[in-house]
């Protein structure tokens, strides 16, 4: 009996002294220290090879350092070994999540929580399974049940964290915005202020343009030193949004500044040089935000982000081509990267690649499912490329005592990205009130619009006008040919010819002059808001009679949003005959003037414009007259494939009457997307992945 007494103390003391010897391997494990553990339990492994312990423990610090493929395999064989061992089936659950196999370890962790309901590992376990399924609602199921098991485990509250931030995502993607919201507000009750959950509470009030909330949610971000520069990077995008731009840059440069102590903090740093480049971008600083891109590319030489930026700013200052460029190195580099698919596709959009635009869109929609920005760029492709019809109806009264009404309406029918069709009928019926002289006229044209590629891209019409005066009835010709060409970079030179009928008033209609316009219009914009468009048009009519035309404006953008421009404009008008009885026909006109003209947003629900000009006009040797014309429209989107809109016009510029001459005339205009989609959907449909 002493002898058995004497060798289990023995055997206790043994097993005491290894436990000891392997509580430096457990507490490499315990502290996230997994190379040093493999090394220890590789050490052990070799004194102890069939050891079970250290072999579990061996296995788990192979599959947490990396390796989870061998992983599984250790937690297969000791499993095929120990086959009723629940702590082995655990591990081996765990290691094929580690493996990224979890449809394998869905079914194993389900079999498990039958096993043992009680159990607190199986029941996290099987939420984090269900989580990385992106079983969202199921997944917050079972990790509340692993709650209820231990209630306040950190490990399980960080997992019903990002359950909750993957299930608030999937909702903001089905526009369940109030849902997505009061989950992020549950994770802050678990952990106050919470970082990530405060970014995608605010990024969800982005997206729902709340921005009142995304401030809100920005501010409180700032509770120490490092989130104080996250806040204001989130606060710069609101101030954006909300078209303030100088108060984006203003926040921006701030964080610029603060973030240059935490260099150390790639992430952060990056973040905040990003933000501080946009918001330049944003005020139209070019020559600086390049200066910025070339210095953080100095730091972060192929970059992700960085390319990014130097895509963008190629986008901002139509350098399309290097923007291509650049987002296909970020492509080369990740096939999935939403900044290279979703750049590519917009910057195809602007060189006029439509389908492939589609294209990269729908493949940022396939990494990335129902992300707004994609969506919309698709729904804005397809849009442009859907068939419509107008309608506009024109009221006209001058003090010549002329009055007309115009009917008219046109039809826009793409049959690929490339190609569409146009169709317009006007007609128009003008009288004299004090001489009662009356005349109609109907216009139909057909025509054709091709765009070659990006820079080139051609439009004709031919059809048939037919007059009915007072005097006289005939039918023309008439037609339209123009060809469009981008020469240079910021430049848009249009070549074109146009054939129609002088139809001003019912006298000029009945006199059947017919106008042949050649055409040269030129445009040249600039990176700092200064543009110039000229237009050159020499005419030659069927009276024999010909006529010069120049008109040119060089204007200034004073704001973006909504579009604010100012500038001068200068014309002048020669014809080689003087026939004043008939029609205006001076030898000289010369007319300057000042304009101011606003234009919101076309896209907003409620949309509108207006212009309004001051000048002088000098008609041969006459005195110098003041002139004011002005314009306005307001218009309203009733749904997404039909608005409307009103105008009215005035203007006391001479023209094809006389001098002294003053016009007013006002309208409405229908338009109506009537199919829902393009004709060659199918097309666009075969793009995706």
């Amino acid at each position: 009996m002493s002898r058995l007494l004497s060798f289990i103390f023995l055997w206790l003391s043994i097993l005491s002294s290894y436990a000891q010897e392997m509580q430096e391997g457990f507490t490499y494990l315990e502290t996230g220290k997994y190379t040093e553990a493999k090394t220890f339990f590789e050490n052990v492994l070799k004194t102890y090879p069939e050891n079970r312990t250290a072999r579990l423990c061996y296995g788990r610090a192979i599959g947490l350092s990396g390796d989870s493929e061998k992983a599984v395999a250790i937690f297969t064989t000791l499993k095929s070994e120990y086959p009723n061992d629940f702590e082995i089936k655990l591990n081996y659950a765990e290691s094929l999540l580690w493996n990224s196999e979890f449809s394998e370890a869905e079914s194993y962790y389900e079999k498990l929580t039958q096993e043992d309901k009680t159990s607190f590992s199986a029941v996290l376990g099987y939420a984090n399974t269900l989580s990385n399924l992106k079983r969202y609602k199921e997944a917050l199921e079972w990790v509340n049940k692993a709650l209820q098991l231990q209630e306040g485990n950190p490990n399980a509250l960080i997992s019903r964290k990002y359950i909750r931030l993957g299930y608030a995502n999937e909702l903001s993607q089905d526009k369940k915005y109030t849902e997505a919201l009061t989950l992020l507000d549950q994770n802050l009750e678990d952990f106050s202020n919470d970082k990530d959950t405060q970014l995608n509470k605010a990024n969800i009030n982005l997206i729902s343009n709340d921005l009142v909330a995304a401030e809100k949610t920005y501010k409180a971000l700032a509770t120490n030193a490092k989130d104080s520069i996250a806040s204001l990077n989130g606060l710069a995008l609101v101030a954006h949004k909300n078209n303030k731009e100088k108060k984006a840059l203003s926040l921006a440069t701030t964080a610029a500044s603060k973030v240059e102590k935490y260099k150390d903090y790639k992430n952060l740093y990056v973040s905040t040089q990003e933000r501080y480049i946009q918001a330049l971008l944003w005020n139209r600083t070019f020559n600086a935000a390049k200066e910025q891109i070339d210095q953080l590319q100095l730091i972060y030489p192929d970059n992700a982000r960085v390319l990014a930026l130097q895509a963008t700013y190629g986008m901002y200052t139509s350098r399309f081509k290097n923007s291509t460029e650049a987002y296909t190195s970020i492509l080369d580099k990740d096939t999935t990267s939403f900044d290279g698919n979703l750049g590519i596709a917009n910057a195809y959009r602007a060189i006029g690649e439509d389908m492939k635009s589609y294209e990269y869109a729908f493949k940022t929609l396939q990494h990335y499912p129902k992300q707004p920005d994609a969506e919309k760029l698709i729904h804005t492709l397809k849009k442009a490329h859907t068939p419509f019809i107008e309608e506009k109806t024109t009221f006209t009264f001058d003090n010549g005592d002329n009055e007309a009404v115009s009917v008219g309406l046109a039809s826009e029918i793409p049959l690929s990205t490339k190609l569409k069709t146009t169709f317009n009928y006007t007609y128009r019926t003008t009288k004299n009130t004090v001489t009662t002289n009356e005349a109609t006229s109907h216009n139909a044209t057909l025509g054709v619009d091709y765009k070659l590629n990006g820079k080139v891209s051609m439009m004709g019409n031919i059809g048939v006008t037919n007059a009915d005066g007072f005097t006289n009835t005939f039918t023309s010709l008439v037609g339209e040919a123009l060809l469009k060409i981008k020469p240079f970079r910021l430049q848009n030179l249009d070549i074109g010819y146009k054939r129609e009928l002088q139809n001003f008033n019912a006298d000029l209609l009945n006199r059947e002059i017919i106008m042949n316009n050649y055409v040269l219009t030129y445009n040249l914009s600039t990176n700092f808001n200064l543009g110039w468009y000229t237009q050159l048009i020499h005419t030659s009519q069927t009276d024999d009679n010909t006529r010069n035309l120049l008109f040119t404006s060089l204007y200034y953008s004073i704001l973006n949003k909504p579009l604010l421009k100012t500038g001068i404009n200068y014309q002048y008008i020669a014809f080689a005959d003087q026939v004043p009885t008939i029609y205006f026909s001076p030898e000289q006109f010369h007319l300057g003037e000042v304009f101011a003209e606003v234009v919101s947003d076309p896209k907003k629900q409620w949309f509108y414009s207006a212009s309004a000009a001051f000048g002088q006009q000098f008609v041969e040797e006459d005195p110098a007259s003041s002139t004011f014309r002005a314009e306005a429209k307001f218009g309203h989107q009733f749904s997404d494939r039909f608005m409307a809109n009103i105008y009215g016009k005035y203007s006391n510029i001479a023209s094809a009457t006389a001098a002294g001459f003053e016009f007013v005339e006002f309208g409405f205009k229908l338009k109506w997307y009537f199919l829902q989609k393009p004709i060659f959907d199918q097309k666009i449909k075969e793009l995706r992945p």
